[in-house]
């Protein structure tokens, strides 16, 4: 064998090292793959996002991204998360690469019409009658540990796999809706309900860690929050009994609580509430798959 064909055999046995071990990039190194939480592994083209919905994107790894003028958490491996609350109306994305290339999508967005909900039969000093100062104190302290735990950005894609219901039954309430208690407007309800009886076990619909567990809210209840990582989080609200700690990770299907009728409500009820960040208000309904019996 040559002097020369000697080099070259070892330039290709290098050169074949690298391309086993190097890690997956995309063919165009400014490409952005969208996914639906629904089906976070497949890419979809012509991305729209409704209000309350959420998209999965995939940017070349060491990307910047900005969501409506707002710079959003990227991972290791180049994913991010976005968003819409209830009423928002724009779906502004920039990805900037770390070679200086920058793109610009401005996405579809599905605006929604909501329902109109009356509730009565509430107690009266949880709707109308102003709290006294200690229970007002309790109130905003609740409120504010809530939003501190879901402060967390985790580099931890647990929904990866999707959701599953955390129970089934039939919806009583829904995401985006006015409710009007006891005859007065008060917010819109963030939750999707589901009507089952007091004592039903609730499991994690996705992989997680518990970031907050509180067994008696002054409103919520029993209430338990779990993170999936890039800032979502699931809440559930009015439980009989929690099963974990703060702290738990948790696996899709693991046993996390039992449903019940806690805090302001009316009857048993898990009220499943989803989060990116500590304001963004996801409907939980539009990241699963329709319930199946």
């Amino acid at each position: 064998m040559t002097a020369t064909n000697l080099f070259h055999k070892v330039l290709f046995v290098f050169l074949l090292g690298l391309i086993i071990s190097a890690p997956a990039i995309f063919a165009n190194s400014h490409d952005v793959q969208f996914f639906e939480l629904t089906n976070p592994t497949t890419p979809i083209e012509n991305p729209t996002i409704s209000q309350g919905g959420a998209l999965l994107l995939q940017a070349p790894i060491g990307s910047s991204v900005w969501w409506n003028g707002k710079s959003v958490f990227v991972d290791s491996s180049g994913r991010a998360l976005v968003a819409m609350h209830r009423d928002t109306k724009q779906a502004l994305l920039k990805v900037a690469t770390i070679d200086g290339q920058e793109s610009i999508y401005n996405l579809p967005v599905f605006t929604r019409e909501y329902k109109i909900e009356r509730v009565d039969g509430l107690p009266p000093a949880k709707v109308t009658a102003p709290p006294d100062p200690e229970i007002l104190k309790r109130i905003r302290r609740e409120a504010k540990e809530i939003r501190t735990a879901r402060k967390r950005t985790d580099d931890r894609p647990d929904f990866i796999n999707g959701f599953i219901w955390p129970v089934k039954g039939r919806i009583s309430g829904v995401y985006g809706s006015q409710r009007i208690l006891n005859g007065i407007p008060k917010t819109p309800h963030y939750g999707v309900d589901v009507a089952v009886p007091t004592g039903t076990v609730v499991v994690a619909p996705a992989d997680g860690i518990i970031i907050y567990a509180n067994p008696d809210m002054y409103y919520a209840g029993g209430t338990l929050v779990i993170d999936h990582g890039h800032g979502l989080s699931s809440a559930f609200l009015h439980l009989s009994a929690l099963m974990v700690d703060s702290g738990t990770k948790v696996k899709k299907g693991q046993p996390v609580a039992k449903v019940g009728a806690t805090g302001r409500a009316t009857g048993p009820h898990l009220d499943w509430r989803m989060n990116w960040g500590e304001s963004v208000r996801v409907d939980p309904q539009l990241l699963v798959q329709p319930q199946t019996k």
